[in-house]
């Protein structure tokens, strides 16, 4: 195996984790939150905003390890999980709408297109070193 394969695999396994952490920490937030008497809209935002913040910092600082500036990688990020939201509500609409999945495969294809969409523009496009992105 080569010494870019095991970065790779690295790579993946860490942005798993970071994936992981973020959800459950999206959920524990909304759920606090919740619980203290905020409104289930700004629970769910506010919850959604922190969580952003963390997993934009552990993917930019420890998955992908770059040195790129906030400025540059930040709104990158930003637009990234939009397109992603945006992947996966069309993934959702097509499973139930169209193929007719129950809600748990759809939930399934919603989370892996999102998921895989995120680590594909993550690698590619946003955490990719000056004059590394796709299309240069």
């Amino acid at each position: 195996m080569t010494v870019a394969v095991l970065a790779d695999r690295r790579r993946l396994a860490r942005f798993i984790v970071v994936g992981a952490g973020a959800n459950v920490l999206l959920f524990a937030l909304s759920y606090l939150f919740r619980s203290l008497g905020m409104a289930a809209f700004i629970a769910g935002a506010g919850a959604y905003a922190i969580t952003f913040f963390a997993a934009y910092t552990a993917q930019r600082g420890w998955t992908f390890a770059s040195s790129e500036s906030h400025a540059r990688v930040l709104p990158r990020y930003l637009a990234a999980q939009i397109a992603c939201a945006a992947l996966a509500g069309v993934a959702g609409h097509v499973a139930a709408e169209l193929l007719h999945l129950s809600p748990f495969w759809m939930s399934v294809a919603v989370t892996a297109i999102a998921a895989i969409s995120s680590f594909f523009l993550s690698s590619l496009w946003v955490f990719a070193k000056s004059g590394e992105q796709s299309g240069r």
